[in-house]
């Protein structure tokens, strides 16, 4: 026999201390970490090539992936690169992009109920398939012990597959009788149990008949039923946690000798001094104490001018700092902030809709019972007629697997399967099971403005109100700035082939503009109060040269494709259209008079869009909210049903029902008129499946029905409610 053995321990302290020595100080390193990006305003493969080739490009980066679907970067990285240094690096590239929490979302990265399921239905599938061919010796004349061992084989497959794949619904059905209430999985479960158990009767006493077919195809045709309905839900996640995701996990507390040090959100307290960089939102709601720059509020509020800030000014978490350092006293942190309220009255909202009872749902609680009552019924009546267990029980499983509610259960998902296939050829994403239904329902739709109606980037309206050398100096100063209204003006101008003058100490000022020297004389392009412009109702950015009265350049942002079309086309077909936005009234004004709609609300904050929802339902409207900001992220939530395009925020496309995958708003009002049709198609699958048991039941009750007669009826009803459905496509 041969022992393996330990190899001697050193003796020498020197020799074992090194191995612990090198492992101490390899585990003291700081390990790589892991940042997750939102990237809302990516929308093909071009971007995702765009954003991983620029992340990828930077020192410290060791890996960068794109998810389009989620909009979302994953970044390996060395732990000295922070968040804010790869937000700086895509927006410079001119990438939009936020930092999330990442422990904030692995709750939703994976679909275990969904993997599960498929299993599930593969494994029935399979079995059933076997079992048929078993079956099919049997109805050829197989008699005897040979009938008898084929039954067996069928047994052996049929049970552990009934077992396993039927598990959802025998654990529903025991959950709601141990409520002491029914629901369509209790007739499911009695029904697949009661066709098993007849099988295994039969067998016993070398009958004719098993139907261990009858009770897998059953399961099969069910499986597929709930996969489909799972699979309208699967894409729908909790808009509430993509908010919280939204705030910044870490950041930069200044301490009492002016230093900056990098600490989680839940070491703040009110109090603290918090600096925050340009191109960074703000953690928290607090004043500002030191430090002028400009705020994108566009993500709580809509509003698409640059808000100024300067000191004691007050500041909501989630603003953008764009031009200059700011430092900010917090008032509010944690669950406290405007960002976390938000997110709070999102799950608030998000719970009002989901009590929302679907058509399946109203068909089922006047169904369960029945069908229990109907087969009792059978067996108690047969049973005082002949006294013959056998045939009581058989007839019994016949009523029971002939009114299985498969029809009714393939009657939505199969339906709403078709539709969003329809809408999604048509660029609409349908993500929630009830949102056909509920869209049918409407009688009012409201629109965002920034970003919804509109393509969400100002634009230069005056280009040529301007000579080329004037130009060529706004090009120049432009170019030096980081500004959105400066980019979006150097751009238009290189597009008219302008090239640059020659501009010297050109500096930015942050919250006013940047300035610099051409030709002895000192230029200035931003703010009219720091240029010296004049009023002006509309967004515009002005130009001083020298001594020169200032001159404009108006910026408007664009009407997006298929806006006026669907907007039209809805009043048309007389729904009640409305504008509400964050932005001033003067822009929601002129806006709503380009579109020809009606009726507008402007300088609407994120709980009056809300509580306008809300007041729109109590008055008994059903509202089709529109809309892709943060600002709107409550709305969405609340309203009957919503709709938000692929270039929302996530958190604004996680809280609606429908995402719009195109630029086009067009789909909108095919959308509304594919819901109508959908409904139609579920209403006439609940008509064919009522009369298939008005028909079947009578002669099932009259023994005229095999339990395996009975599941060939039952899975003709499915196929012929899916075929309906079908229709849609």
């Amino acid at each position: 026999m041969t022992v393996a053995m330990r190899p001697p321990t050193s003796a020498c302290p020197a020799c074992s201390a090194a191995p612990a020595a090198e492992a101490l100080a390899e585990a003291a390193q700081p390990k790589d970490v892991n940042i997750v990006l939102s990237l809302p305003s990516i929308h093909c493969a071009a971007c995702i090539s765009g954003v991983e080739r620029a992340l990828n490009a930077q020192d410290g980066v060791l890996g960068a992936r794109v998810n389009l679907t989620l909009k979302r970067a994953q970044v390996e990285a060395r732990p000295d690169l922070t968040a804010e240094d790869l937000v700086r690096v895509l927006e410079a590239s001119g990438y939009e992009a936020h930092e999330l929490d990442a422990t904030a979302l692995r709750a939703t990265e994976t679909d275990k109920a969904g993997r599960d399921l498929l299993m599930r239905l593969a494994v029935a599938g399979f079995a059933a398939m076997n079992v048929m061919l078993l079956s099919v010796a049997v109805w050829s004349g197989a008699d005897g012990p040979t009938r008898d061992m084929f039954h067996w084989i069928s047994a052996a497959i049929a049970l552990p597959t009934i077992a396993f794949s039927a598990q959802p619904f025998f654990k529903h059905a025991w959950t709601a009788l141990r409520a002491g209430r029914l629901n369509m999985d209790v007739p499911i479960s009695l029904a697949i149990l009661l066709a098993v158990a007849t099988s295994l009767w039969e067998t016993s006493l070398s009958g004719e008949h098993a139907y261990f077919d009858a009770a897998i195809t059953l399961t099969f045709f069910l499986l597929a039923g709930r996969y489909l309905d799972h699979r309208t839900r699967a894409a729908a996640r909790s808009a509430a946690e993509e908010l919280a995701a939204l705030e910044v996990p870490r950041v930069a507390r200044v301490t009492a000798e002016g230093d900056e040090e990098q600490v989680a959100m839940s070491d703040l307290v009110i109090g603290d001094l918090v600096r925050v960089r340009p191109g960074g939102r703000m953690p928290v709601d607090g004043e500002i104490v030191d430090g002028h720059s400009e705020l994108d509020r566009s993500l709580l509020t809509g509003e698409t001018r640059p808000v100024y800030a300067c000191p004691g000014q007050v500041v909501s978490a989630g603003e953008v700092n764009l031009t200059g350092p700011l430092t900010i006293r917090a008032t509010a942190v944690g669950r406290d902030t405007s960002l976390h309220r938000m997110a709070d009255l999102v799950a608030v909202a998000e719970s009002g809709r989901s009590r929302y009872t679907s058509l399946a749902d109203k068909a089922a609680k006047l169904y369960a019972p029945g069908v229990h009552i109907l087969s009792a019924l059978a067996f108690v009546g047969w049973y005082v007629y002949t006294f013959d267990l056998r045939t009581a029980l058989n007839i019994a499983a016949a009523v029971l697997i002939i009114t299985c509610p498969c029809a009714l259960g393939l009657a939505v998902p199969a339906v709403t399967t078709a539709a969003s296939g329809r809408l999604f050829r048509k660029g609409l994403l349908i993500k929630d099971s009830t949102a056909l239904e509920r869209m049918a329902q409407v009688d009012t739709v409201v629109f965002d403005k920034t970003g919804t109606l509109t393509a969400g980037t100002p634009e230069v309206t005056n280009i040529g109100d301007h000579s080329r050398r004037n130009l060529g100096i706004a090009l120049a100063l432009a170019e030096g700035s980081s500004h959105p209204l400066s980019q979006s003006l150097a751009q238009a101008i290189l597009s008219a082939g302008v090239k640059p003058e020659t501009v010297t100490n050109l500096t930015e000022i942050p919250g006013h503009g940047a300035q610099g020297v051409w030709k002895g004389q000192t230029v200035r392009l931003g703010r009219a109060s720091w240029v010296g412009g004049g009023d002006s109702n509309v967004t515009s950015a002005w130009l001083r040269i020298g001594e020169v009265a200032a001159e404009p350049f108006y910026f408007e942002d664009q009407i997006r494709d298929g806006a006026e079309a669907v907007v039209s086309q809805l009043q048309k077909d007389g729904y009640d259209v409305v504008l509400m936005s964050g932005d001033t009234t003067p822009a929601v004004e002129a806006f709503a008079h380009r579109l020809g709609i009606r009726k507008w609300i402007a300088e609407a904050l994120p709980q009056d869009k809300a509580a306008k929802i809300d007041e729109m339902t109590d008055a008994g409207a059903h509202v089709l909210m529109v809309g892709d900001g943060l600002n709107d992220t409550a709305a969405l939530a609340g309203a009957h049903v919503s709709i938000s395009p692929a270039s929302a925020l996530d958190a604004a496309r996680v809280a609606s029902d429908v995402v719009l995958l195109g630029n086009s708003l067009e789909p909108i009002s095919d959308a509304v008129a594919t819901s109508q049709t959908a409904i139609k198609r579920i209403r006439q699958n609940f008509t064919i499946a009522t009369w298939y048991n008005i028909i079947a039941v009578p002669l099932a009750i009259a023994g005229l029905c095999s339990p395996l007669i009975a599941a060939l009826a039952m899975s003709t009803s499915s196929i012929t409610v899916s075929l309906n459905a079908l229709r849609l496509k």
